[in-house]
């Protein structure tokens, strides 16, 4: 299964409010993104990087399927006023980063 990665910022400050959203995530969110194919979904934090890996089978489709769900768009909202995202303005998705390496 194809993976991909981004990386996002956390506001100074909001480090522990961060967290606390994540270990509480909404049950639907959670639901909204299995409904979207991704599978494997981890997020790491250095200082205020926060580096994501997810796996899914059609990339385009979870894009579609994110931007149409409703508890996507309000999970976004309420995220927005503690995390800095850069968007790709071609996908309107974060930037993707390019695999540079990969051992079996």
């Amino acid at each position: 299964m194809p993976g991909y990665a981004w990386v996002l910022e956390v506001r100074p400050g909001y480090e522990t409010e961060y967290l606390k959203r994540h270990d509480e995530i909404w049950p639907e969110m959670l639901e909204a993104l299995r409904a979207a194919g991704i599978r494997n979904y981890n997020i790491f934090r250095h200082g205020l990087t926060l580096f994501g890996y997810f796996e899914t089978d059609d990339l385009e489709a979870t894009k579609a399927a994110l931007r149409a769900s409703p508890v996507d768009k309000r999970w976004s909202e309420w995220m927005a006023p503690i995390m800095k995202i850069d968007v790709d303005p071609t996908t309107q998705f974060p930037y993707l980063l390019p695999k540079q390496f990969y051992m079996a």
